[in-house]
């Protein structure tokens, strides 16, 4: 157990580990319990106003390690400390700051969940005019996924997000996921403009033959006798038959057709294999697979993001492409949006999104008590190098408060947005 002492602000030292005992709003750091690497650092601690700090010997560099009752006062000769005013006007310009980011933060998300929820809008009017009119829903839904593609295209890096608890129409969520992230493998694979836009209709429609089903058989389930499993399979067939009405092109129509088959012949619904398959399909299959594993039809059954990419790769590594699931798990990082984890400090998060270039470094939203959870600051794990996630967690292993905090997502849904680059997003840890 690491035990601390309050020690007089004046006796700081370059190297010491130490822990601030005030809010995110009122300090400039990224965290609050960290290894002062600087003067600088020093001198931006002083000009807190802040009588005492908290200080762990077995933490810190080796010097420190065995203080003595009188620990050494800083060597570091740094200009007086700032009068109270000033020091005043230091933590406000901070708090003005930090209020302007969490504003910005949430903002971000605000838009991303717009723009999701008016994606499966559009999709439920696509559904109504599929039947009676085909030539509408085609422009309908080529008109979503033109724009979906162009906005990608013109991010560069993209953020991969996940969105609010109960973000958009039922009946649309599986069908925009399964677009937002097939566009997002598509682009990490490198596909053309035109071949992106074939993917992602695709995407968008590949069930819509579930609407020549009863609601009770548009999902697979392990009691299905094998007349009920046929005429789920069919779905397959009917959505392709629905595309052929819209006029769709003939790579969209294949990936369709195919969003179901695995490459090692075990998928529906002719057990094709391998090189029989398009790239898109693979595409499709691999996503529809893996968003179905976090959102199933019963939800006791569901997956965190994180279980559901391990078992992608321990236990179905075989169904899927290597090349499509090895860009696949890059894109996502090693712990999707979603994922709920503990830090290296013990510390509970949830991920909140993963930067497609940088997987490794995802933002977290941190359980923090001290902070209202509606104000919870997204922490960028980029601009904190020290600190990591050490393993994941399913939301049943969270403490109480830690689970009431975080919220862990019924539904695991995502959409994209412009990267930016610099770490702006800080929080309290």
């Amino acid at each position: 157990m690491n035990s601390s002492l309050l020690i007089n602000i004046s006796q700081l030292r370059v190297g010491m580990y130490i822990q601030l005992d005030i809010g995110w709003m009122h300090h400039p750091f990224p965290v609050s319990s960290f290894r002062i690497a600087s003067a600088e650092q020093i001198e931006t601690l002083r000009g807190l106003g802040l009588a005492e700090v908290r200080y762990f010997p077995k933490k810190s560099d080796p010097e420190f390690q065995e203080p003595s009752a009188d620990v050494p006062a800083a060597t570091v000769e740094t200009e007086p400390a700032p009068s109270e005013p000033a020091a005043a006007a230091s933590v406000d310009a901070e708090t003005l700051r930090r209020r302007e980011l969490l504003e910005a933060q949430n903002l971000a998300l605000a838009a991303c969940d717009q723009r999701f929820s008016a994606a499966t809008r559009k999709y439920q009017t696509l559904e109504r005019q599929v039947s009676d009119q085909p030539d509408e829903a085609r422009i309908c839904g080529e008109a979503l996924v033109a724009g979906c593609v162009s906005e990608l295209l013109e991010n560069g890096d993209s953020v991969i997000r996940l969105l609010s608890e109960g973000v958009g129409e039922r009946n649309g969520l599986h069908p925009v996921n399964v677009l937002v992230i097939s566009l997002l493998l598509g682009r990490a694979l490198g596909m053309t403009s035109d071949e992106l836009h074939e993917v992602g209709i695709a995407a968008l429609l590949h069930d819509l033959g579930k609407l020549k089903l009863p609601p009770n058989l548009r999902q697979p389930t392990a009691s299905m006798i094998p007349m009920e499993r046929t005429r789920y399979e069919s779905h397959v067939g009917e959505s392709v038959t629905l595309a052929k009405r819209m006029g769709l092109a003939e790579p969209v129509l294949k990936a369709i057709a195919q969003h179901h088959e695995m490459c090692d012949g075990s998928g529906f619904p002719l057990r094709l294999s391998g090189g029989e398959l398009s790239r898109a399909s693979q595409v499709l299959a691999l996503v529809n697979r893996y968003d179905r594993m976090c959102n199933p039809a019963n939800g006791v059954d569901a997956l965190t993001p994180h279980e559901a990419l391990s078992v992608l790769f321990a236990q179905l590594k075989s169904r899927f492409d290597s090349v499509v699931l090895g860009a696949f798990i890059r894109m996502m990082g090693v712990y999707p949006p979603g994922s709920i984890v503990q830090l290296v400090n013990d510390r509970y998060a949830i991920v909140a999104s993963v930067n497609s270039s940088r997987p490794l470094r995802p933002k977290v939203i941190v359980h923090d008590s001290r902070v209202p959870k509606e104000e919870a600051p997204i922490l960028d794990l980029e601009t904190v190098p020290e600190l990591g996630i050490r393993r994941s967690l399913k939301p049943s292993q969270l403490p109480r408060d830690a689970l009431d905090y975080l919220s862990p997502r019924q539904r695991i849904c995502y959409f994209f947005e412009r990267a930016v680059s610099g770490g702006h997003d800080e929080g309290d840890l």
